[in-house]
């Protein structure tokens, strides 16, 4: 300790140096924590710098400054965002010592205010803890197949014995300075082999893959390593007392009895509290907040049994059921001042305290990073030998935590401390960087085989894939699959697939109903009604129609990768999007998604088929007359249009009607040609007495013609087919881009769709496989 520290560096009125170790302090009791500001506080002595919340509210505003200064900097070099925390850290701790910067950071931090610090960085650390051990499914620990559960004991055993005996035998040859770390080396072999969960599903958000296969494979062998290592860390708390059996005989009931009755005592009560909140209600705060004090009492009652104080949050965590109403609900409340505000103040004092000013920091990080650098390699090879994959391995939030306690407890020394927290930075931009690097979902989407309706054979089946979100998604769906008109002899198959956002949980869930008669209670209220709705459709047009049913929980940001897989693996032709607008009767907009038109967007841009984008206002009538028109301008997605419609006219009660927009003088190219081929059947049908198929021809010049000719038809016809991009040069849509709203729709679907023209049809616009992708 200092003994050079004077009054003005710390909350204290005076100070005086006893021995190295002591001092004589002169404090205010009770400790003033609010000041009577810069001027009124003069006399009294309760002035801002002497006073525990200015000052903290001082440094909490410091650190939240450089923190965002960092991340700005470092977003453009896609840093991990804790980077940025720990860069402020370092910044503001020892380690970077700058004369003219010295003085202010004593003046920021004086002697006496860590405590507060640390308390505050504290609880942040165990709420964080807690939401994270809320959104575990712990049902994954059972339900994971052998695979992760081999890559999870691969990962922790092999390394530790590989590590273990490298710091053993080769540390201490390399310098003899090193001899000392061989105590510390044990625990940074182990903080470094366990790896966290909290840590790789933060990544793999960041990353954008927690729903594709690597993300699924990643969580659920981390989730069983997670809870091993947790296991390995509390039973070796218990095993430091081999010298005194008694206590180490009551540690260890204690803690077996605190793993087994919390669960079983808590789990109960939350299901209780499930069973007392009405359908659709919130949870009632009180109860949220009863949650939130059992988190801090089990905290104490952990540390009472000599485990780390964040065991009982995790554990309590782990006994609330995920998903909503009740976990949704908790990490609705806890989000922000847990992950938000508290935790980088946590992560930046977990910096602070690293030093590489001290003796010997250089060969201490030389030293440690060898060891690290080994246990990190066998652990990559050890998860590759199982998986066969690259497995995600790294390092974060959670590991500044390991290691802060670790210190704090003097487990580890400054130096050693330092290089943790440098081999931190290092992995996690490693592993960062690699992953994105080698692993692109979006590959396998890539159109390197035709996948669209015009592809199709003549008497082939249709292979669609429906999205649905909301229940009354699934009539308009309906209405789609009755103008594919699915025959015996032209069958239809429906993928339907229910996407539902992911709440209150890490862990995204894809369910195949067909695979999955019985569908835990979180989730069967959801799409209980989706699947009976294409089960009865599937009944009604029996040989005519499959249906297949499955839901999908996912982050809305990544619901395009659910889409767009299993639109993969179905090998479907067309993938039917719900618009995200939808209009009330008297032409009011009932409900505007900004998610789901996100989610329109990004399949648009990747999928492996074809896709149509389905507007709807109104459900046809069922046996009725179905008034059908497809607007054609050019091009593929046009065509693509023009066969989607062919296949309506097979059904007798659906009067289909082709409005073909042209100029009057057409130049003849490739796409001219295309289009005539395309058109010449619609043109022979009504010769060959198909009297449900009439084709039009409409000389139109100028954009504002095409507009004056869809209003006039627009409510003629109860759904309109059209295709979404055309070639920006043609005169048909001349100055109608400008107009548009949403460029999803393209020109004309944007038109048909708009509530000016007071039309009440549906409408489908379609665009053709992308294969430049």
């Amino acid at each position: 300790m200092d003994l050079n520290i004077t009054a003005n560096e710390t909350l204290y009125f005076a100070i005086q140096g006893i021995n190295h170790t002591a001092f004589n302090v002169c404090s205010a009791a009770p400790p003033n924590i609010v000041s009577d500001g810069l001027w009124g506080g003069q006399l009294n002595g309760r002035i801002p710098s002497k006073s525990s919340l200015p000052v903290f509210e001082l440094q909490v505003i410091v650190i939240f400054a450089i923190t965002q200064i960092c991340n700005f900097l470092l977003k453009r070099l896609d840093f991990p965002e804790f980077i940025g925390q720990i860069l402020a850290g370092l910044i503001l701790g020892p380690s970077i010592q700058i004369e003219a910067l010295d003085h202010y950071k004593k003046m920021l931090f004086p002697y006496g205010s860590q405590d507060t610090l640390a308390t505050i960085a504290a609880i942040g650390y165990a709420l964080f803890i807690f939401i994270n051990a809320v959104q575990m499914d712990l049902s994954m620990v059972t339900r994971t197949g052998q695979k992760a559960w081999t890559i999870a004991i691969m990962g922790l055993v092999v390394p530790l014995f590989i590590g273990f005996t490298f710091e053993a035998n080769m540390l201490s040859t390399i310098d003899v300075h090193l001899k000392e770390l061989n105590i510390e080396m044990p625990k940074v072999v182990i903080a470094h082999t366990v790896i966290s969960f909290a840590v790789i599903a933060s990544l793999l958000e960041e990353l954008k893959i927690i729903n594709s296969e690597l993300g699924r494979l990643a969580l659920s062998s981390v989730l069983v390593s997670d809870i091993l290592g947790t296991t390995i860390g509390a039973v070796s708390n218990v095993l430091m007392y081999q010298d005194n059996l008694k206590k180490m005989a009551i540690l260890g009931i204690s803690l077996f009895a605190f793993g087994i009755l919390v669960p079983l005592v808590f789990r109960p009560i939350m299901f209780w509290i499930i069973g007392h909140t009405k359908e659709g209600r919130p949870v009632d705060d009180s109860y949220i907040y009863v949650i939130i004090l059992m988190v801090f009492s089990l905290g104490w009652l952990s540390v009472y049994i000599n485990q780390d104080f964040i065991l009982g949050a995790f554990v309590l965590g782990l006994a609330v059921p995920e998903g909503p109403p009740l976990g949704s609900a908790l990490v609705k409340k806890l989000q922000f001042f847990g992950k938000s505000f508290f935790l980088p103040i946590f992560v930046t004092c977990g910096a602070m305290k690293a030093d590489f000013s001290l003796p010997h920091a250089l060969r201490a990080l030389i030293g440690v990073s060898s060891v690290i650098g080994v246990t990190h390699i066998v652990k990559t090879i050890s998860y590759i030998i199982p998986s066969l994959i690259c497995k995600i391995n790294a390092k974060g939030v959670v590991d500044v935590g390991i290691f802060s306690g670790l210190y704090d407890q003097q487990v580890l020394s400054g130096p050693t401390y330092g290089a943790m927290i440098i081999s931190i930075m290092v992995i996690s931009c490693i592993v960062k960087w690699s992953v994105k690097l080698l692993y692109d979902p979006s590959r396998k989407y890539a159109g390197y085989q035709k996948r669209n309706i015009m592809s199709l054979k003549p008497d082939s089946e249709l292979r669609l894939l429906s999205c649905i979100h909301k229940q009354y998604n699934v009539s308009a769906i309906t209405d789609v699959l009755d103008i594919c008109s699915p025959t015996t002899e032209h069958p239809v198959v429906v993928d339907a697939l229910h996407l539902i956002e992911l709440v209150g949980r890490t862990s995204p869930i894809f369910i195949s109903h067909r695979l999955q008669k019985t569908i835990s209670s979180s989730h069967k209220s959801y799409s209980d009604d989706v699947i009976l709705a294409f089960d009865l459709y599937e009944h009604d047009n029996l040989g005519g129609a499959t249906a297949h049913t499955y839901t999908a929980i996912s982050p809305p940001t990544l619901m395009h990768e659910d889409v767009c897989q299993l639109a993969l693996d179905k090998v479907a032709s067309i993938i039917i999007l719900p618009f995200h607008r939808r209009w009330t009767i008297d032409g009011g907009v009932e409900s505007d998604d900004k998610n789901i038109r996100s989610l329109n967007s990004k399949v648009l841009e990747v999928a492996p088929c074809s896709i149509g984008i389905l507007v709807t206002r109104s459900s046809l009538q069922n046996n009725a007359l179905i008034r059908l028109a497809m607007v054609f301008l050019g091009g593929r997605d046009d065509r693509e249009a023009l066969c989607l419609a062919k296949r309506a006219i097979r059904n007798p009660r659906i009067n289909l009607v082709v409005y073909h927009l042209s100029i009057e003088k057409n130049i003849p190219n490739m796409e001219y040609l295309l289009d005539n081929e395309a058109l010449e059947e619609i043109r022979r049908l009504p010769h060959y007495g198909s009297d449900n198929v009439c084709y039009q021809k409409v000389i139109v010049n100028d954009g504002p013609g095409t507009s004056a000719i869809l209003r006039d038809i627009a409510n003629e016809h109860d759904f309109f087919i059209v295709g979404r991009t055309h070639d920006l040069d043609l005169p048909q849509i001349e100055g109608l881009t400008n107009w548009s709203e949403f460029t999803e729709l393209g020109v004309i679907g944007d038109l048909l769709a708009s509530p000016d023209f007071e039309s009440r049809a549906g409408v489908l616009v379609v665009q053709q496989q992308v294969k430049d992708k």
